[in-house]
């Protein structure tokens, strides 16, 4: 029966696309080239290849439509895709190649210090060469830096920070009599460290009485072997771990849990991400907590119909990975072009600073004092699909994530000490 349905809103939305391509008519004008730089290659190459499918989903939906209406006519986007390959010296010298080749929107996500190197650099680069200029676009770099201490003009987070993730779960954990103790294991750079403290303080002010036995930080994608930190985490007595792992330190090191019996809960940022559910089988059912901005199972017709045509576009259950701010980064930046009449950077930028954007099940605003994304979170935890709530697995695994916690636009929204200089 589920897949008759899925099938029948499939066919529905193909036959809706066709129809508006048909009736507007392809974009005829040069392409507008928007630049995604992240490591396509190297230990978190997966994470890589889910956000190219992602922004290019994004891409085809706003090309199918029109384009991007400019003042002189309609024009398609073209993502263009550079390699990092995961180091923030190979991103710069990729930010360099789109610059010479005056391509003026810079996307990036999969690490806080390869966008704090990026901004930097752009914030030059838009000093030295005004005829030159480039806006980044962040969908996944949550160092509350970005949009605090370093905010820029030039730049634009579409991800919630990691103290809003944070605020969210400890919301969940304060409802969580059983967790008296609480092990934090995070990636040794800024993000994680960022983590770490941001659980300390949150842990303080809604459950002072949890005690944190343990706070330890790992290399970045090096670590091959997580028995040795969950054995730790065991001899810890912890009931719970917090961790901002994502890619492959995280799948490694669900797997060496579930290889080694750990049953504490996981409070994940990215607990739902590739590879997790499937790595932890039924060793994390009720026990895995994730935050995210979205999730397949969040519910309504309009929200699964989205899933449905993200599943028809990218049918493999390894690319069943859909994340939803980053196709609505690019529909945002398509109405904000269309809106300024331009592809001009800054014209973009002010175009896009306070938009208002609802795409029918989900609205946000980018708030204009630090170009900071408001927008929705939910809290979910992992269950065998099928179960209340989980409709839909991850990736084939038979595991899903069904809501425990929804929290509105305006139940998210951060304080901020951002001080911008405008152009």
């Amino acid at each position: 029966m589920k897949a008759k349905w899925l099938q029948a809103i499939m066919a529905a939305i193909t036959l809706a696309a066709s129809a508006s391509a048909h009736a507007q008519g392809m974009p005829t004008g040069a392409p507008i080239r928007i630049a995604m730089i992240e490591g396509m290659s190297g230990p978190f190459a997966n994470a890589g290849a889910a956000v190219e499918r992602n922004l290019r989903f994004g891409v085809e939906t706003v090309n199918a439509r029109g384009g991007v209406k400019l003042a002189d006519g309609a024009h398609p986007l073209e993502l263009v895709v550079l390699d990092s390959k995961g180091s923030a010296e190979e991103a710069l010298v990729q930010l360099r190649a789109a610059a010479d080749g005056h391509i003026g929107f810079i996307m990036q996500g999969n690490s806080s210090a390869v966008a704090a190197a990026l901004l930097a650099a752009i914030d030059k680069q838009n000093t030295r060469e005004p005829d030159n200029r480039e806006l980044f676009l962040n969908y996944s770099a949550d160092d509350p830096a970005l949009t605090n201490a370093s905010c820029s003009f030039w730049h634009f987070r579409f991800d919630a920070h990691a103290g809003m993730r944070m605020d969210a779960l400890a919301d969940v954990i304060q409802r969580d009599k059983s967790v008296k103790k609480v092990y934090l294991l995070n990636q040794d750079y800024s993000f994680g460290h960022d983590v770490s403290t941001l659980a300390r303080t949150a842990l303080a002010s809604k459950r002072p009485d949890i005690g944190v036995v343990g706070d330890e930080f790992h290399p970045v994608g090096r670590v091959k072997d997580f028995a040795p930190y969950i054995a730790k985490i065991r001899a810890s007595g912890a009931d719970a771990v917090i961790t901002g792992n994502w890619g492959n330190d995280l799948t490694l090191l669900v797997k060496a849990a579930r290889e080694q019996g750990l049953d504490t809960k996981f409070y994940t940022f990215y607990g739902n991400s590739l590879g997790a559910p499937a790595a932890l089988g039924d060793a994390g059912v009720r026990r895995v907590i994730a935050v995210a901005d979205w999730h397949p199972n969040a519910g309504g017709a309009a929200s699964d119909a989205w899933y449905a045509s993200f599943r028809q576009r990218f049918p493999a259950a390894r690319d069943d990975y859909p994340v939803l701010r980053m196709p609505l980064m690019i529909e945002m930046l398509a109405a904000s072009m269309n809106r300024a009449g331009s592809a001009q950077p800054e014209k973009v930028a002010k175009a896009l600073e306070g938009m208002k954007y609802d795409n029918g099940f989900r609205a946000s605003w980018m708030r204009a004092d630090d170009h900071q994304l408001i927008q929705p979170l939910y809290v979910m935890e992992m269950d065998r699909v099928g179960t209340p709530g989980v409709h839909f697995d991850n990736e084939g695994s038979g595991y899903g994530f069904r809501t425990v916690l929804a929290l509105a636009p305006e139940r998210t929204v951060p304080v901020t000490t951002c001080r911008m200089r405008r152009p």
